[in-house]
């Protein structure tokens, strides 16, 4: 029986949730995983560079890359239309055997064919719902790739494209979590402002709240902005919430 190939040892051992477990945000799982994914997807005299790209809605574009040189063409493709761009919007995978002679995407070709490189191969990582991503590799080699090679870095790219999703998901839960303590923050804040008008104007809690509201429209300043304004003014203490993470 032939040995496991790398990333099926590494499946065996769990190396994809360990990279999301032990990484502190997504940015940080992105970078291991493009090492790991270089380091793997190497062979013989054909070493490669990797860089990946997510692009999540109402979030800035996503990157990372194994080297300097992977960071450089991810960047090209975030700038010019390219192979990388092409595999996540038609979610399969683009292959450039050859740069010199590649036609698609002219734009993207004269810019990247400066940096050395000879042959891209673009593998879409399947994620959900409006976020798209891919894992590109890059060989100083022309025809760096071969059918085998292609559907190797294809099948690490779905067990990557899971831990990816794991990671989006914890990084979703902890935005939430930041959200909630931000609005508990503002509540807070604006509770205690509308208590200091009720006992300055000995009103009730409704028109404390439309006292406070009326301000904040007419002075064109955020509610929590001005009820800050307002506990400053009648508090020297720090305000802070008291709820268990």
């Amino acid at each position: 029986m032939s040995n496991p190939r790398p990333e099926q040892e590494a499946l065996r051992n769990g190396y994809f949730l360990d990279l999301v477990l032990g990484s502190e945000d997504v940015e940080a799982f992105l970078t291991d995983l493009a090492a790991f994914s270089a380091e793997t997807l190497s062979h013989g005299t054909n070493p490669v560079f990797c860089g990946i790209t997510v692009l999540r809605r109402k979030k800035s574009a996503t990157a990372a890359s194994s080297d300097e040189r992977a960071r450089v063409m991810d960047e090209l493709q975030s700038e010019y239309d390219g192979p990388c761009l092409t595999a996540m919007d038609k979610l399969t995978s683009v292959l450039v055997p050859d740069l010199a002679s590649e036609h698609r995407w002219p734009d993207y070709v004269e810019a990247a064919s400066q940096q050395g490189l000879a042959s891209i191969l673009s593998v879409p990582l399947l994620v959900e719902g409006d976020t798209r991503a891919a894992l590109n590799l890059y060989s100083e080699r022309t025809h760096a790739f071969d059918p085998d090679d292609v559907e190797r870095a294809e099948v690490f790219a779905l067990h990557a494209a899971k831990s990816l999703r794991l990671a989006l998901k914890i990084a979703q839960l902890s935005d939430a979590r930041n959200d909630l303590a931000a609005a508990m923050q503002s509540r807070t804040v604006i509770d205690l402002a509308v208590g200091a008008i009720m006992a300055q104007n000995h009103c009730s809690q409704d028109e404390a709240f439309e006292i406070l509201r009326t301000a904040s429209s007419n002075r064109n300043i955020k509610l929590r902005h001005l009820a800050r304004s307002i506990i400053a003014a009648v508090s020297s203490g720090k305000v802070t919430t008291h709820f268990e993470e």
